[in-house]
């Protein structure tokens, strides 16, 4: 009896290590492979970002926190968003103006 015991803590032991090791090679599972080295899940649109677009933006987590060049592009990218609203603005408001003169 003691014999069958100690072989089945055995098993169980090497069943539990096999299982630990198969974890670390194959990973959790996951459906989809990691990101390439360079590539990246944050997106945005082209043009016309809106609030929602921003707050649906998401970055690689890296050692040290989020990774710096994709936080920099999305600034970079609303910034020009900016730019060209801010651009825009003025035009309008320029050629409002200028309606308000001719119609005097």
């Amino acid at each position: 009896m003691t014999t069958a015991l100690i072989y089945l803590l055995v098993m169980l032991l090497v069943a539990a290590v096999v299982f630990l090791l198969a974890s670390l090679v194959f990973g959790r599972g996951e459906e989809l492979a990691p990101l390439a080295a360079g590539s990246s899940p944050t997106r945005l649109p082209a043009e016309d970002i809106t609030a929602e677009d921003v707050e649906a933006v998401k970055y690689q987590i890296v050692v040290r926190g989020y990774k710096m060049s994709e936080v920099d592009w999305v600034m970079a990218r609303l910034g020009t968003e900016i730019d060209l609203l801010r651009a825009r603005v003025a035009e309008l408001e320029t050629a409002h103006a200028g309606g308000e003169v001719r119609g005097e």
